[in-house]
Formats: structure tokens, C-alpha cells, sequence
């Protein structure tokens, strides 16, 4: 029997904090807002949100780049939608105030959001985008990898630098994996397959790794446990990087602990051509009060300050990453599809903001924002 997130059909309200962050996030989130609330009109559920500030603004207006009034408002909500953070004119703070360090870990740590869904699209009318040959990627991109983001070498104990007794330096890192960590990503994995293909390729490296042997045991059996009809499958991570070069298609959705998903869900950005495009969600531990995952969906790009401001930036992920969000928090998968759909039918028309350009119909972010709505069905 597949687990999925279910349907809230009937639902007519959703409640979620908005954070814009700085350079072109407000601008984005703006247009990302607009076609929430076109799609809501057309299924009939309405949106409750507030903005509040984080990263350099906040910074700037409240000394903090997460203030306590910005957490607090998450916490009353059930979901957060991110726009982006930092910037030049932050980047002369200390590292462990500077915004993409003192906003972002403290609201994973707030919210224990142990999973990082970034999907790998690339529409095949922008194949060119791409660094794959055309062949290879001809009929585009649509992979997703599963990372788990709160535990591995990143944060295990002992970690530490020291002077040996003859002088020479030595540093010190351990990879640490607990059967529950490992069985909370293999279950956000098979609910992400089961409203997919169906398909996971668990990523380890079980041949040299004791981190790996149990990561591979703990997802085999947690893969069975919750829904026997999955495709279930292993890869060394050497593999696996070389694999998603050669045929990334042959993946559905990649899971994998958290340092091997850093690098892997990075080159999988690559291969799909333009960050403008990309979407993620970070998952945690609690659940919101319709009993959903709490989650943070936020673009794969950056703050951009060369374009804020001017009307240019691509709203596309941020768009993307509200339709995960319906999908993931609020358990609306028809809306959720609606918004991918329109955003795919925008571009197959042939509209491109600048960074996706290539002789099409150059349009400016609230341009492409409502040609977005218009397409929503």
C-alpha cells in the first residue's frame, strides 16, 4: 500500500510565514504570492500569511539577521516560505553573524529540519542550458535527491584541530548515524517516491564506510517496512556522481546521508542548466496542526544584488518551491501539480526572463509571474 501525503480538498485556508530576505527575494516572493493567492481563486482555499524580516535586513532593522518576532511568527505557522539572503554589504560581518549562517542554522536547528528535497528539473526546451550533451538531455531533466541534513561527519563528535607532539597538525572529523535519523529520511524518501515513479536509488558508500553498511540495512528495511511496491536500489556515492553525468534519468529519486546529498544535489544543479529554476524543501521533525511535516521551501539561487530592484529576476523557483510547499505541508497535490504545470506551459510558450534566455521572449519577473497565472488550470 503507498504512504502518501493525502488530499486536504476541502481545506480553505492555509497558513504559512513569509520571509523575503534581501536583493531580488522580496521581488520574487511578491510575484510567488500573486499566483498563491490567483490559485487559490480558482481552488478555493485562501491564504493567511505575514511577512516578516531575516537575513541582512534583519540585520539592518532589528541587529539580529533572525529576529525573535520573525521566529516567533514561523512557530505560530505551518509552513515557511524563504526568499534568499546576504549580500556585499554583510559580507565584512564575523562569519557567525552574517545571514546566511546566523538565519538559515538556527531556523534548521528551531525546527529540526533533518531532510533536503531538491529536485533536479530541466525542462527540455531549455536543454541547451545545460553542460550534458543534447542528446543525453534532450527530453530534459526530473530527479529528485533526498538529503539528510542534521547528522554525518557535519556535525558528529569528536571534531577538532590539535598539535601533535611533533609538531605536525591534526584534524579530526567523524561521521556519526543513528538507526532513527537514518529511518525519518528513508520515510521522507518513500512518501516522495510513491507521488513520483515509484523508484529510490539509496546512495552510500557500504564498501568502505561503517556509517554506510548501516545506512544501507536501516533504508532496506525501512523501504520494505513502509510500502513493499517501491523500486528500491543501491549505489556507491564514486558511482552515483559519474551516473548522473552520463544518464541522469535513470534516477526518480536519490537518497542519501547528508554530505554525500551536498555534493550530489550541487552537481545535480549544474546539470540542470540555471539556479533560476530550481526549487527545495527542508523537512523537520514536528508537524504542523493539519499533521503535515513542518517545512522551509526557499529558490536554490541566491540574493542576486547586481538585478534587485530592476525587474529582471527570474521568480520561477520561488514559485516552484510554493508548490512544494502546498504539496509537502498542506498535502494539496492537484494545486501543487497546477503551479509545476503552468510554470512548465510558461516556458514551453516561450517566455524567458534573462538569465534562461536564448532567443526566446526575454520578459521581466512580473512578466513571466502573470503569464504563470494565466496558465494555472
Amino acid at each position: 500500500m503507498r504512504i502518501a501525503y493525502g488530499c486536504f480538498s476541502f481545506m480553505n485556508k492555509i497558513h504559512f510565514t513569509t520571509l523575503p530576505g534581501d536583493g531580488i527575494g522580496p521581488e520574487v516572493m511578491t510575484v510567488c504570492l500573486n499566483v498563491l493567492k490567483a490559485l487559490g481563486e480558482r481552488k478555493n482555499f485562501e491564504i493567511l500569511s505575514s511577512s516578516h524580516d531575516v537575513g541582512g535586513i534583519g540585520i539592518d532593522n532589528h541587529g539580529t539577521a533572525l529576529p525573535e518576532s520573525t521566529l516567533e511568527a514561523c512557530r505560530k505557522a505551518d509552513a515557511i516560505l524563504f526568499g534568499s539572503v546576504g549580500g556585499p554589504r554583510w559580507e565584512n560581518l564575523p562569519p557567525k553573524e552574517q545571514p546566511e549562517r546566523a538565519a538559515l542554522l538556527p531556523l534548521r536547528k528551531e525546527f529540526e529540519l533533518f531532510a533536503n528535497l531538491r529536485p533536479g528539473n530541466l525542462y527540455s526546451e531549455l536543454a541547451d542550458l545545460s553542460p550534458l550533451r543534447s542528446e543525453t538531455v534532450a527530453r530534459g531533466i526530473d530527479v529528485l535527491c533526498v538529503r539528510e541534513l542534521t547528522g554525518g561527519i557535519y556535525f558528529g563528535q569528536p571534531k577538532s584541530t590539535q598539535v601533535l607532539e611533533n609538531g605536525e597538525e591534526q584534524a579530526i572529523d567523524t561521521m556519526v548515524y543513528r538507526t532513527g535519523e537514518i529511518e525519518r529520511i528513508a520515510e521522507i524518501a518513500v512518501r516522495a517516491a510513491a507521488l513520483r515513479n515509484g523508484r529510490i536509488c539509496s546512495v552510500d558508500k557500504a564498501n568502505v564506510l561503517e556509517t554506510s553498511v548501516l545506512w544501507r540495512k536501516i533504508v532496506s528495511q525501512s523501504v520494505a517496512r513502509l510500502d513493499s511496491s517501491i523500486e528500491l536500489s543501491h549505489m556507491y556515492v564514486d558511482n552515483a556522481a559519474m551516473q548522473l553525468v552520463r544518464d541522469p534519468n535513470q534516477f526518480d529519486v536519490m537518497v542519501t546521508e547528508n554530505m554525500f546529498g551536498d555534493i550530489l544535489s550541487d552537481e545535480l544543479a549544474v546539470i540542470c542548466g540555471s539556479l533560476g529554476m530550481l526549487a527545495s524543501a527542508s523537512l523537520g521533525t514536528p508537524k504542523n496542526s493539519l499533521g503535515f511535516p513542518f517545512g522551509l521551501y526557499e529558490p536554490a539561487g541566491g540574493t542576486a544584488p547586481d538585478i534587485a530592484g530592476k525587474g529582471l529576476a527570474n521568480p520561477c523557483a520561488q514559485v516552484l518551491s510554493a508548490a512544494l510547499m502546498l504539496r509537502y505541508s498542506f498535502g494539496m497535490e492537484e494545486a501543487a501539480s497546477s503551479i509545476e504545470n503552468a510554470v512548465k506551459e510558461s516556458i514551453r510558450s516561450g517566455l524567458r526572463t534573462g538569465d534562461i534566455a536564448q532567443g526566446g521572449n526575454t520578459v521581466g519577473t512580473e512578466e513571466m509571474g502573470q503569464a504563470i497565472i494565466d496558465r494555472l488550470s
